[in-house]
């Protein structure tokens, strides 16, 4: 699915740059300006409506069109780099291009878009940065030692380090490690800590903040994107290998490592707890030190500068959540950890995708939620609307409904169907019974099974077998001739009773 909406929430909402936005949602710059063009061409308002599906979005901006179709282009980043080489020309790269896509753009194309990609480039290496518009975030290197007095445990601390781009304020808070928990909890308190939201937020490339790291279409954590989109900012990795596209945070994570950790190094912390308010006291102190070249210092930056632009904070903090991209079994199930959870059954062997909080489980099909659990650590969860529905009926099946359909039918075939769920020690078995009666009874009238149950409890029977073989024989409609029948005894080859005696 394409990130439209992402797209059109950050261009409308968050105020961003294409090429902010692109770097952003880890797509190009070329699709965000296509969406954008697309849905004013399309007319649609913003913001949308609630019931408007993504999968319904993408088809009022991109309808079929087979009369229109697009030339492929080549990687610009990668025919910007080749045109570095000594002896390339545009002529040879795109005579290669031709070569792997006979149907690509033509020459003069392809001389103008590139010309376009490199007038984009930057080129320029001092940076300034808008109050309220970008936050650093990063961890130390270097961690911090907690002893468990009670069982002697030592264990590390991370240390989560926050820089805002105007003020050059900073924040940090220990957490046990870097998953992406801890990761997002760090977020959740900064944002709390300095009373508002900024615009972009500048991270690293750690498996918490970025699934697939690339210098050009990073792809971003679902959990990280998810949370950005509640407290309404935008996440702008930076390029593997460029420190200097997060030179702040490298510079307040310096600073962290030299004027706290360096000044804890002695201290015996026993708890994380301990250990978060010796880093508040001592950043306490760094956020007032005057600044050495101009006046002020970053606290008072914060509460002049970067806090009246930013954006305020949303009136419910951020719920953790975590996605899945899961396949529905054939029994229309997924597994999350320990536990499965039921789907509609016309989603088997289809790809879903799986909201976990902390109490409930959310499935989503293109975009639309179609199944609610609450979370469990173990077993096998299902809501029997999901069911087919001959398996709803076999899971909804018990003797109570089977005895209630054998009264309808009459009092001996009630009688008659107990006692075979009385010898049954499965529950199948009871329903195969049930089953067996309800066949019988649609090949043969109610009436003549009611009369051959009658029998079949005269005679002890207890089986269906022996109760099929009264009904196929017509034993039902003569009982009486048929007691004396089983009754009579007087034959030459029998020697009776007297012989004995």
């Amino acid at each position: 699915m394409r990130k439209i909406k992402a797209v059109l929430r950050l261009h409308f909402e968050g105020d961003l740059s294409q090429r902010a936005i692109a770097k952003s949602l880890g797509i190009s710059k070329e699709a965000v300006r296509e969406y954008i063009k697309r849905f004013i061409a399309a007319k649609i308002a913003w913001p949308l409506p609630e019931n408007l599906s993504d999968a319904e979005l993408e088809s009022h901006l991109f309808p079929a069109d087979p009369n229109a179709p697009r030339k492929a282009e080549p990687d610009w980043a990668l025919v910007h780099c080749e045109m570095k080489q000594k002896g390339a020309t545009l002529a040879i790269l795109h005579q290669e291009h031709l070569e792997q896509h006979p149907d690509g753009i033509g020459y003069s194309r392809f001389c103008e878009q590139y010309r376009k990609y490199t007038l984009s480039l930057k080129r320029y290496m001092r940076q300034t940065y808008p109050a309220g518009e970008r936050a650093f975030v990063d961890y130390a290197g270097p961690t911090i030692s907690i002893a468990n007095i009670q069982t002697g445990e030592v264990r590390t601390a991370q240390i989560f380090v926050a820089v805002l781009g105007a003020s050059n304020y900073i924040y940090a808070r220990a957490n046990w490690s870097q998953s992406l928990p801890n990761w997002i909890d760090a977020h959740i308190k900064f944002f709390e800590h300095i009373g508002a939201v900024p615009k972009v937020i500048v991270c690293d490339n750690l498996k918490s903040a970025v699934t697939k790291a690339s210098r050009t279409e990073p792809i971003i954590n679902s959990t990280y994107q998810n949370m950005a989109e509640h407290y309404d900012t935008a996440i702008l990795p930076a390029r593997a290998y460029k420190p200097k596209d997060k030179a702040k945070a490298e510079n307040g994570v310096l600073i962290v490592e030299r004027w706290i950790m360096f000044v804890l190094r002695k201290r015996l912390f026993t708890s994380l707890g301990e250990l978060n308010v010796a880093i508040s006291e001592l950043l306490e102190e760094i956020n007032r030190r005057p600044f050495q070249k101009q006046d002020g210092n970053r606290k008072q930056l914060l509460e002049t500068v970067d806090r009246p632009a930013m954006k305020s904070l949303p009136e419910n903090p951020y719920e953790y959540v975590e996605f899945h991209r899961l396949q529905v079994g054939l029994d229309y199930h997924v597994q999350l950890d320990d536990c499965r959870y039921s789907v509609p059954h016309t989603l088997a062997r289809k790809v879903v995708e799986a909201q976990l909080t902390v109490r409930t489980v959310e499935i989503l099909y293109q975009g639309r939620r179609v199944a609610s659990h609450v979370r469990q650590d173990k077993g096998i969860i299902t809501d029997a609307a999901h069911m087919p529905s001959e398996h709803r009926y076999l899971a909804q099946w018990n003797d109570g409904l089977a005895l209630d359909w054998a009264g309808t039918i009459g009092i001996c075939t009630q009688q008659f169907l107990e006692k075979l769920l009385a010898e049954k020690r499965a529950r199948e078995q009871g329903w195969r019974a049930h089953h067996a009666l309800k066949k019988i009874c649609e090949e043969y009238e109610a009436l003549r099974l009611e009369a051959a149950c009658k029998i079949a409890l005269e005679a002890g029977v207890r089986s269906v077998s022996r109760l099929r073989i009264i009904l196929a024989n017509q034993m039902d409609r003569n009982p009486l001739a048929t007691a004396e029948q089983e009754a009579n005894f007087d034959h030459i080859n029998i020697r009776g009773a007297n012989y004995y005696h």
